[in-house]
């Protein structure tokens, strides 16, 4: 593992004595660890607890290594459309960071109460006429038809491990393009199991991920219902749920976030890699041109193949 050292500073700042070479150090207070740049010992910043800005629970190890997940985005970035900008196909992999991103672990007790609509299927014989050698006659065919019946219910469930980022840094459409993590091998939070690594505070307040993970929770219900439902089909279905026995706690996330420089002059492409699995997410940028020229191929060769029709009917 291979971890850059600390040469600058933004934002709030931190006084540390190193512990290993007795350097004093100003680091950025929203980092919970740091290497030294006197003796590269790695050091978990330890500070009183700040008024909203919660400690870590669990922890969630890398299983994946920084090679690897360099590998894994060479891989991605060559099975990119071909639309996409000129050199991402082609681009190598940058400087790679090991980063623990926090995030809120959700859990809660659902009482659910729903109403829908269930279509039973059912087959039946029906007489219809058609033209046959200009002749007009009498068939029968099967049908499938739908007799639909109100259902209203109770479902009560525990909806767990629902992760929501904590991070400006990582937006939550990000986090879950990453997961699922194995949430199996979630540890204690201990300074020890981050040591060495660079791990970010929660940057989001507690009120604004509890309400994005107690609407994923709904989601989730609603689609654990929608399987729920008996019958053949089903249609309208609305639901409203109570929530209780709610637990929120942060936890850190293992990701590699690798920066591609794929042109001269081109903002880097950041990619993340799941720090477990080797899942890849990044957006590779669109070229406009080659979407031009494309739909210009295709409607020459269209205006052509009419062209020639045209000629070949006369």
């Amino acid at each position: 593992m291979s971890e850059p050292m600390m040469t600058a500073v933004a934002g709030p700042l931190l006084h540390l004595g190193c512990p290993s070479c007795g350097a004093q150090l100003v680091v950025e207070a929203s980092l919970r660890t740091m290497r030294c740049p006197y003796c590269a010992a790695p050091n978990v910043v330890e500070r009183p607890p700040a008024a909203g800005v919660p400690e870590p629970v669990f922890a969630l190890g890398f299983a994946l290594t920084h090679v690897a997940a360099k590998e894994h985005v060479a891989r991605w970035l060559k099975t990119r459309s071909r639309f996409t900008r000129s050199g991402i196909r082609s681009a190598e992999p940058g400087e790679v960071r090991g980063v623990y991103v926090p995030a809120y672990l959700y859990s809660v007790l659902a009482h659910s109460r729903f109403r829908a609509s269930i279509g039973e299927d059912y087959q039946e014989q029906e007489t219809y006429t058609t033209t046959e050698n200009g002749k007009t006659v009498t068939r029968t065919r099967t049908v499938t038809r739908t007799e639909w019946r109100s259902l209203n219910g109770e479902l009560k469930g525990y909806v767990a491990d629902v992760l929501v980022t904590a991070s400006t840094g990582l937006r939550n459409d990000e986090l879950e393009a990453l997961e699922p993590f194995d949430l199996r091998g979630l540890a204690r939070y201990t300074p020890a199991l981050i040591s060495g690594w660079v791990a970010e505070e929660p940057s989001l307040t507690r009120e604004q991920c509890l309400a994005q993970a107690r609407q994923e929770a709904e989601e989730r219900v609603g689609g654990r219902l929608g399987r729920f439902m008996p019958g053949d089909s089903h249609r309208e279905l609305e639901h409203e749920s109570r929530l209780e026995w709610e637990a929120l706690d942060v936890c850190l996330l293992p990701v590699w976030v690798l920066a591609v420089r794929y042109a001269e002059g081109a903002p880097p492409l950041r990619v993340l890699v799941n720090g477990q699995t080797g899942e890849v997410h990044g957006k590779a940028p669109i070229s406009v041109w080659k979407v031009v020229a494309a739909v210009t191929v295709v409607l020459v060769l269209v205006a052509v193949g009419w062209l020639l029709a045209q000629g070949g009917g006369r």
